[in-house]
């Protein structure tokens, strides 16, 4: 028999001995009740005389039958019977009970009678018979009161333990006394004491278990975890328990940390999303007194998740539920949070917890990969910010779907395809995934400008070796990203050239989506902007701002609150940029609109200027797909026509429409009729010489 085992069948021993108990209890005050003597006439009567007296007449009016006579004595030794059964350690569950809510012996009593309504089917008719009365079959007030040794009627006032922690309820119909209606025990507190201790069932639709996998974190996250069980002993010597902030934008890493921090302290974490929290002031205030009783009769903890929620302080008489919470909650309680949310009610420890550093998620990826890693480890720290929940899936599920046979040429692959993968989720909601097609043989620019892509590629493929082991990351807070701006007209080849960097470094490409941005409520743009930061650096996306005049155009002169809150929004983007440690592209036809802040924080800044005819004819060139039908086009001439390469593209693709509906090759006919409308569409002056084409003689048409 293990301890558990040994517990119930002191508790099973105990509950019989208290019910022998209360059955003699009741039997010897019927007893007493019905043949006590009649007071003589000068002696004053108490309450308790002319209750019992009333109730003696009511059975006796009834006709009921007394049942057996129960000597003093025999109730003395049930009763210390019931004493002994209280001893064994750890002590029966009611005992327990009592001793965490700080009960007296008579408060006692009475839950014990309450609760053996339900545990002993004799109780009910006991209780009627001593009431005197066949339809009061439960425990009342004042039974209650006549019942038990020592009783105070403030006992069961609404402040005390019994009906403070919802223990049991009184059922009190409109016209019925105070003292004669029903007490009832609550189900959760009958089930306690039987034995039976699980969560109560009005607060599962709420709070969910935290559960994860063994797993061990790194050391920057062991110190946080040091610190909470730290601080949390030496906080109960002097008997208070502070709320535990956990600040940081990654919500796994703080679940993990606040969960194995649990587990040292042998308690159970539960997490509360605080949107769940109930709005209503009395709803809140039944479910802060049941979880409050549930940390006392269970080892466990509450992980208020407030990751995303507003963390302003409230305005005073319009306190939030989370607040409300707060105020009025006590027990261990994780509070997760992005930034500081002060003037809480009671003590706090705030707790800063980030992800793995760049060099702890290279050993997370070497122990999740074991031999198989080869240089994986460093390359995928380097590009991609995870937590080690996320690793360690994302290890196990490569690892299982790869093939025995060319396993070390294909992991890589597998594992960077995967990391992709499960990033997307997250900025897919904000922004628009661009499937990259474009490679360095599709884009036509100059030297120069050209070199520049290649050496935004090699900077995001060669960070590792730069930050981390050129050691530049000890002596930099910010700057650790790469910011460039594309600049030119439209067409000019700025979305291409994104593409291009996408491709050459196997990343996805996100268009900023600016209705799903930008926000007409105050602080609701700057955070989805965090958010959209946030998950890019996560998932190594790069963010392409497209029209980013829109975006980060110039501070104006505050001349309203419109202009007040739009100048903060430009502040937030100039901070936020500045910190994001990844790949950042800003297009813009009109650089002249963007806010030099923005343009002094750019690493790169490459004009796209309008194509010359040489760039033209290459453009020409490759702009029919190899598939495409063409027929003695004459790209020298098609370089004549002042295009850009978007307009090039749209003249192809026309081209190749007038084409299709009749039935031949692409010609230069069709090419100049395509060119012609491009020209009309732009609103530029036509020359119809321009667009005119005789056939050369000799060649058939």
């Amino acid at each position: 028999m293990n301890d558990l085992e040994r517990w119930q069948q002191h508790n099973e021993d105990y509950l019989a001995s208290a019910l022998k108990w209360l059955r003699l209890r009741l039997l010897y005050q019927i007893d007493s009740s019905s043949s006590a003597p009649e007071p003589a006439p000068s002696r004053k009567r108490s309450w308790f005389d002319r209750l019992f007296r009333r109730s003696a007449q009511r059975r006796s009016n009834a006709g009921s039958s007394l049942p057996e006579k129960v000597s003093r004595g025999e109730l003395l030794r049930a009763e210390e019977a019931m004493a002994q059964a209280e001893m064994p350690e750890p002590r029966p569950a009611l005992i327990q009970l009592c001793q965490r809510f700080r009960m007296s012996r008579f408060e006692q009593q009475v839950l014990l009678l309450c609760a053996a309504m339900e545990l002993d089917p004799q109780i009910a008719r006991l209780c009627a018979q001593v009431q005197g009365n066949s339809h009061q079959p439960y425990p009342t007030r004042a039974l209650a009161l006549s019942l038990f040794d020592d009783p105070t009627w403030d006992s069961l006032s609404p402040d005390r333990p019994l009906r403070y922690w919802r223990l049991l309820e009184i059922n009190q119909p409109a016209a019925q006394p105070l003292t004669t209606s029903a007490l009832r025990p609550d189900e959760r507190i009958v089930n306690y004491i039987k034995g039976l201790n699980n969560l109560d069932d009005r607060l599962t639709p709420l709070l969910m278990p935290m559960e994860y996998p063994e797993i061990t974190l790194p050391a920057s996250q062991q110190t946080a975890i040091a610190t909470i069980t730290q601080a949390l002993h030496q906080s109960s010597q002097q008997h208070y328990t502070p709320i535990l902030q956990l600040l940081g934008s990654d919500s796994t890493s703080k679940q993990l940390v606040a969960h194995q921090a649990a587990q040292q302290l042998g308690l159970l974490l539960y997490r509360l999303p605080a949107e769940l929290l109930p709005a209503q002031a009395a709803e809140l205030e039944t479910f802060v007194r049941l979880w409050q009783r549930e940390s006392l009769l269970l080892p466990i903890a509450l992980y208020l998740d407030a990751h995303e929620t507003d963390g302003t302080t409230p305005a005073e008489g319009q306190a939030p539920p989370l607040y409300r919470f707060l105020s009025r909650s006590g027990g261990l309680l994780f509070l997760s949070s992005r930034d500081v949310r002060p003037n809480l009610s009671r003590s706090t420890l705030l707790v800063d917890i980030d992800k793995p550093t760049t060099d702890e998620q290279r050993e997370l990826w070497q122990a999740a990969l074991g031999e198989s890693a080869g240089g994986s480890p460093a390359q995928l720290a380097s590009q991609f910010n995870l937590n080690p929940i996320a690793i360690q899936q994302i290890a196990q599920t490569v690892l299982a779907q790869a093939p025995t046979q060319d396993y070390d040429d294909t992991l890589p692959d597998r594992l960077w395809s995967a990391c992709l993968v499960s990033s997307r989720p997250q900025l897919d909601v904000l922004a628009q995934r661009l499937d990259t097609k474009a490679t360095w043989e599709d884009i036509v620019l100059p030297e120069e400008e050209e070199g520049s892509l290649h050496q935004i590629a090699n900077q995001v493929r060669q960070r590792h070796k730069v930050y981390q082991e050129g050691g530049f990351e000890n002596r930099m807070n910010r700057g650790l990203g790469i910011s460039a701006l594309f600049a030119g007209d439209s067409g000019t080849g700025k979305t291409m050239a994104a593409e291009v960097i996408a491709n050459e470094l196997q990343l996805n490409l996100y268009r900023i989506d600016l209705s799903a941005v930008v926000s007409k409520y105050i602080g609701e743009t700057e955070k989805n902007l965090r958010r959209l930061f946030d998950a890019a650096e996560d998932g190594g996306a790069i963010l392409f701002f497209d029209e980013a005049d829109a975006l980060f155009g110039k501070r104006s002169e505050v001349k309203d609150s419109h202009d007040r809150y739009a100048n903060i929004e430009i502040n937030y983007l100039l901070q936020r940029i500045e910190a994001f440690r990844g790949l950042a592209i800003l297009a813009t036809n009109m650089r002249s609109s963007l806010d030099q802040a923005f343009v002094r924080r750019l690493r790169f800044i490459i004009t796209f200027s309008f194509p010359t005819p040489a760039d033209r004819q290459k453009m020409w060139q490759h702009v029919f797909p190899a598939q495409t039908h063409t027929q003695d086009l004459n790209f020298a001439r098609l370089a004549r026509l002042n295009l850009t390469g978007g307009n090039i593209h749209n003249v192809a693709l026309n081209a190749a429409f007038l084409a299709a509906q009749q039935g031949t090759s692409v010609t230069m006919p069709l090419v100049l009729q395509a060119a012609r409308a491009e020209f009309r569409k732009l609103d530029r002056p036509i020359n119809e010489a321009d667009f005119s084409w005789q056939q050369p003689t000799g060649v058939a048409p």
